[in-house]
């Protein structure tokens, strides 16, 4: 599990670390710095998944991602005594982004370019960092890349070899190395973080793909865009934890059930005489019964990040929602990023919730909540 982010220089994210728990809530007004949170949860996983320069270049590439602000803001500037304006630099420029758990901790630092370089848009990856426990440090550090070189530490002596003299700035030591006896950490770090699923665009319009007719067969994880519904839906029911998916359907809509037929979703309720299947099902149903497919699938990944599951959702289906993503939380590790404070409130209580919220302070992103901001993270130096 991870137990704290940490983001530095990603847009309005100057400088900030954030406990995770089993179920994190983070919210805060439109502007806070919700969504670059989110991005930065993804970007990380891009990371895993070779797609880092790409996510980037979707965004305007690396220097409109970068914090706009001063290298920092003094007491002065946030109290209005003094005009917020840019001092001399004490570092370099950079994109920073990391997280640790109880095992394992994992950060990378991607810079600028040189200015005669054929991409000058593209970030480089200047620092990587791998280590076993909450905070780096010299003793628990197991693999590092410094430029265009990757160092390991052997397992079995605790010396260090060099992996890689020539790895391309553009490539993650994580995606690059493969030695399963020295880089087996970088491996299971890899897989990891490969297996983290998001979903934050779950179409309901009538064109959407969840409503569309599906071939069924075996779909452990509902896809990111709720194209394999039906069949997700046939495979919880079928394999998973059957009970639990009727259970929330049940807690939403009295008297219905739903189920996955001849490659259609199929729901069935009380007073009428024929089912219903996805083409006529409202908005709000439909995208509760793919949170539900969603949350519920019987492949558990290390964590799984919702963003906005309350749109389109009547304010008397956010209490089975929050139920429901207590439930699941017992399976695996979730982050919800909501402004719904309705939804906020019902999870609140939950002994396993943490409310993350976010504000603006100076354009700058700042984390308000009862966790110890004093937890020690340690960036690996350039």
């Amino acid at each position: 599990m991870i137990s704290h982010l940490a983001i530095s220089g990603y847009r309005s994210l100057r400088d900030i670390r954030v406990p995770l728990g089993r179920l994190t809530i983070v919210t805060g007004a439109n502007g806070s710095g919700k969504s670059s949170l989110y991005r930065a949860l993804r970007l990380l996983a891009d990371v895993a998944q070779g797609r880092l320069i790409q996510s980037l270049a979707r965004e305007g590439g690396m220097p409109s991602t970068l914090w706009a602000g001063p290298e920092r803001i003094s007491r002065e500037m946030r109290a209005g005594r003094t005009p917020i304006q840019g001092t001399v630099r004490s570092g370099p420029v950079g994109l920073r982004l990391g997280f640790a758990g109880d095992d394992l901790g994992y950060a990378i630092d991607l810079g600028l370019p040189l200015p005669d370089a054929a991409f000058p848009l593209d970030p480089e990856i200047k620092v990587e960092a791998l280590w076993s426990g909450g905070v780096l440090g010299r003793s628990n550090l197991f693999a590092e890349r410094r430029g265009r070189m990757v160092r390991l530490r052997r397992a079995s002596t605790g010396e260090w070899r060099t992996g890689f003299e020539d790895l391309p700035p553009f490539d993650s030591m994580v995606t690059s190395f493969s030695d399963h006896e020295d880089g087996l950490e970088l491996l299971q770090m890899r897989e990891r973080m490969r297996h983290w699923r998001f979903y934050d665009h779950l179409r309901t319009d009538l064109d959407a793909p969840a409503r569309r007719p599906q071939v069924p067969t075996y779909t452990p994880a509902l896809a990111n865009d709720g194209s394999d519904l039906a069949a997700a839906i046939q495979t919880i029911l079928a394999m998973g934890d059957a009970a639990a998916f009727r259970s929330a359907i049940e807690d939403a809509f009295p008297g219905a059930s739903v189920e996955g037929e001849e490659g259609s979703v199929v729901m069935r309720q009380r007073g009428l005489l024929r089912p219903l299947r996805a083409g006529e099902l409202s908005d709000g149903t439909l995208r509760y019964i793919l949170l539900c497919t969603a949350l519920l699938a019987p492949s558990r990944p290390p964590i799984l990040v919702l963003n906005e599951p309350e749109a389109s959702l009547h304010p008397s289906l956010l209490v089975p929602l929050a139920s429901l993503l207590t439930t699941a939380s017992e399976r695996c590790q979730i982050v919800v990023v909501s402004h719904s404070e309705p939804l906020v409130a019902a999870l609140a209580g939950h002994a396993a919730a943490r409310i993350v919220r976010l504000d603006k302070d100076c354009g700058e992103t700042v984390f308000h909540g009862d966790d110890d901001h004093s937890f020690r993270w340690v960036w690996p130096s350039r």
